[in-house]
């Protein structure tokens, strides 16, 4: 690689964690390039800078724009197109998640629904049944509120997340005033 050694850190680290995201090593490679990149770059560029062929370029490059992760610009008096990423890394997340979403959630949604449709035909499938009408609430209500929460300015999102356990600290004291409401002593040990 024809890189800084920081970026090929970087670079090195999201071609690894790619495997595990789901896409291929370049794939990683080429979009954290491409992040860090002060300047949109040409295919050219890419293949250079990560010593890959042009030909598995283009095909990540194609792979990342059906993601709607990369931007595709244009240089004046130059035919060839450049690729850079959204600026705001809050956009990065939004368009990943909603991508994975459209992906891996609504299509086990889907699959769920048909199959809690059927009538068991014994009592394993009954219990099978059953155990899958869970998976599909707590997905339904995963789903729900992820559609809430995208809905929220990036300032706002970014609140919500800085909360963490600061939200259970606020169920916790709600739980003991509704508590003390009914005339009982809450009980620490009934943490959930």
């Amino acid at each position: 690689m024809n890189l800084p050694p920081l970026v090929q850190s970087f670079v090195l680290h999201f071609g690894e964690m790619g495997s595990r995201w789901g896409i291929n090593r370049t794939v990683g490679q080429i979009y954290a390039l491409l992040f860090v990149s002060p300047a949109p770059l040409c295919a050219e560029e890419i293949a250079d800078s990560l010593s890959v062929s042009r030909s598995n370029v283009s095909m990540s490059l194609r792979e990342l724009q059906a993601w709607n992760l990369v931007l595709l610009k244009h240089k004046p008096d130059d035919r060839r197109d450049f690729f850079t990423t959204p600026d705001d890394v809050w956009q990065i997340l939004r368009t990943l998640a909603e991508e994975r979403k459209k992906r891996e959630v609504d299509p086990t949604l889907s699959v769920l629904r048909e199959i809690l449709m059927q009538r068991p035909a014994s009592e394993t499938e009954r219990y099978a049944q059953e155990r899958m009408g869970e998976m599909h609430t707590l997905i339904e209500q995963l789903t729900h509120w992820y559609e809430d929460v995208k809905q929220l300015e990036t300032e706002r999102l970014a609140t919500l997340l800085s909360l963490g356990a600061k939200v259970t600290k606020l169920l916790e004291a709600k739980d003991r005033v509704i508590s003390l409401g009914r005339g009982r002593r809450p009980n620490p040990a009934n943490k959930s």
